[in-house]
């Protein structure tokens, strides 16, 4: 992956950033390091995590994910070079974004991640229980403090996005730089439109998650195929729609043009959208690595991106 990184507030990140989720669930300890250290040895330094992270998995109660990436920062000594992203509000302990919710959830994420402050910290999934001014006056006070870099918002409308800004403008305290949308080349509906509105207004950096569509956009699922992941349901499901095989034909298509990986096109997709900064996409083993890291070494031409908007339209 080339070197060059994007402003994101006041951090600077890679064009990919790596997504946490399968770190003590899919991916073990050892799984993760090696994912991990092929991830900063590519040109990445922006890691996604969360709280919860992975609470669903049997025997599990949350923190696994930060767990994995706390030992790694530790064995390795490398905490100054990386970006680290976490969220609060959904771990099974700690759920919503009262003020002490918020105040105890960064003491646990930074225990596990054995670090003394988080680069990027997002309100994993709005809480309207609570309001604007109780949950950012928290997280100010948590940037006051040193324990955590920037916010960011996860989950959350057009209107509390634009209310929660205008809050921090109006009050002085710390505000969202970044927002983490459900966006990619099949699921666009939810990002487009009013929220992208907002962010670009106020010149938040997008933060895709799925980007990858649980894997779908990588091309390993065809009709008539079987693949042994965790998430296959769901990618299942893409391919079974007009639009999830329209996409999947523009895309080999345009790799095909470049000899890229379609996981390579569609990151490159969403990086070419207003407001995108890095899209997330996460690797259990090496190998899948090389695809998402030469992301940033492909450009899409007009008439690509024409293909691929119009197939997924």
């Amino acid at each position: 992956m080339t070197a060059t990184q994007k402003p994101l507030g006041s951090l600077s990140v890679s064009p990919l950033c790596l997504g946490g989720n399968v770190f003590g669930w899919t991916a073990d300890e050892t799984e993760s390091f090696a994912v991990l250290d092929a991830y900063v040895t590519g040109g990445g330094n922006f890691i996604d995590t969360a709280d919860v992270y992975s609470a669903w998995v049997p025997g599990n109660k949350g923190g696994e994910s930060e767990t994995v990436i706390g030992n790694w920062l530790a064995a390795r000594g490398n905490r100054a070079d990386v970006v680290i992203a976490t969220k609060a509000g959904a771990h099974p302990d700690l759920k919503g974004l009262s003020a002490a919710t918020i105040k105890r959830a960064v003491d646990a994420s930074l225990a596990r991640l054995r670090t003394d402050y988080i680069d990027l910290y997002y309100t994993h999934y709005d809480d309207e229980s609570v309001e604007v001014s109780e949950f950012l006056t928290a997280l100010d006070d948590l940037v006051q403090a040193g324990k955590v870099r920037e916010i960011a918002a996860s989950n959350i409308s057009a209107a509390r996005l634009a209310e929660s800004l205008e809050f921090s403008a109006r009050e002085g305290v710390a505000r969202y730089v970044a927002l983490q949308p459900h966006y990619n080349l099949v699921s666009r509906d939810t990002y487009e439109g009013e929220l992208a509105d907002v962010a670009a207004r106020n010149g938040l950096a997008a933060i895709p998650y799925y980007a990858l569509a649980s894997g779908f956009l990588t091309g390993k699922y065809r009709p008539g195929t079987t693949v042994e992941s965790a998430r296959s349901g769901k990618a299942a499901e893409y391919l079974a729609t007009e639009r999830g095989r329209k996409v999947l034909t523009a895309l080999d298509s345009v790799a095909a043009a470049h000899n890229a990986e379609p996981a390579t096109v569609a990151l490159a997709w969403l990086g070419a959208q207003p407001t995108v900064t890095a899209p997330i996409a996460s690797a259990r083993t090496t190998a899948q690595l090389p695809a998402l890291l030469a992301v940033s070494d492909l450009t899409l031409t007009a008439p690509e991106l024409t293909l691929l908007n119009e197939a997924s339209a």
